[in-house]
């Protein structure tokens, strides 16, 4: 009888949990700000990472984040026009969501990916771990899914 309701005592713990906010508490002025990589052309990872950012956004609301997913390596396919068209119409619907998309200007070099390749309103930096490392230094909390 004792198992019976610990179990029960436990499983309504879990079902009534809610996450604690940490100080200072999400808002317009202080949002969460996250910095996602997407560094292969794996479908399965790509569309994981894309679900991670809207599910944070989901949880804290599109106004109370700052979302930046940066493409590099072979992850560039996820932001190229003509690679998938599931993929791209999500990049887009989270870009409704003012999620910044970041392209790295070396791996574009180096595959011969030239910006009309992009879907519109990505961005391209020198280098995709540079901004990776910027991001963190200016608050960025780094999400490898």
């Amino acid at each position: 009888m004792k198992q019976i309701v610990l179990c029960l005592v436990l499983i309504g713990t879990f079902l009534c949990a809610e996450t604690e906010f940490a100080d200072p508490k999400p808002s317009l002025e202080n949002p969460r700000r996250f910095v996602f990589p997407i560094t292969k052309s794996d479908k399965n990872e790509i569309n994981h990472v894309l679900s991670s950012a809207n599910n944070v956004i989901k949880f804290y609301g599109p106004e109370k984040t700052e979302v930046v997913i940066v493409a590099y390596s072979k992850g560039i396919e996820a932001v190229m026009n003509h690679k998938n068209l599931k993929i791209k119409k999500r990049v887009e619907a989270l870009m409704t969501y003012d999620v910044e998309f970041i392209a790295c200007g070396n791996t574009m070099r180096t595959l011969k990916i030239d910006k009309s390749e992009l879907i519109d309103n990505v961005e391209v930096v020198t280098a995709g771990i540079v901004e990776l490392i910027e991001r963190q230094l200016r608050g960025y909390i780094y999400i490898r899914p």
